[in-house]
């Protein structure tokens, strides 16, 4: 625990540093640290800001690959359409029960730690289980109810 204090005093006196450092300073440590050229109108605020969460992200960890995945994908919707407005993704607390009725047969999923159970099994996502409930292809969120289909006239307004 202790090991653990002194890493979040050190990050938090090296992100103090970044107040005080000349601008061509911070420059040169962002351009090392992010191994590529600074971009020429980087802002002293930029600067700080990008090298602060780099250091925090070394000691305390990235984003996760999900994460990452999700916002490459949400930066293509993005670049598709300006006006896109993305909807937040339900998140449910370990515990949590979904049901679903499938041709007369009640099928009852708990929301683990990492993933999902279902009739004793671990899966790692609904889609799966909604396969397996189904035999074909489903997204697990719509076929949970977690996520509304999409309507017909959001197809042809494009």
């Amino acid at each position: 625990m202790a090991g653990i204090k002194r890493s979040a005093e050190a990050l938090a006196q090296a992100v103090a540093e970044l107040e005080v450092l000349a601008k061509d300073e911070l420059r040169r440590r962002w351009a090392e640290s992010f191994n590529v050229a600074v971009p020429s109108r980087a802002s002293r605020e930029f600067l700080q800001r990008s090298l602060a969460y780099r250091l925090q992200e070394q000691v305390l960890g990235g984003l996760t690959p999900r994460l990452r995945n999700r916002l490459a994908k949400l930066a293509g919707a993005f670049e598709k359409d300006p006006r896109f407005a993305p909807r937040p993704e339900p998140s449910f607390k370990p515990g949590t029960r979904l049901i679903r009725e499938w041709k007369g047969e009640i099928h009852e999923v708990e929301v683990l730690e990492g993933g999902f159970s279902w009739r004793g099994h671990h899966y790692t996502n609904l889609s799966r289980i909604a396969r397996e409930i189904t035999g074909t292809r489903w997204s697990g969120p719509l076929f949970f109810g977690l996520k509304k289909r999409p309507s017909r006239e959001a197809h042809h307004d494009a």
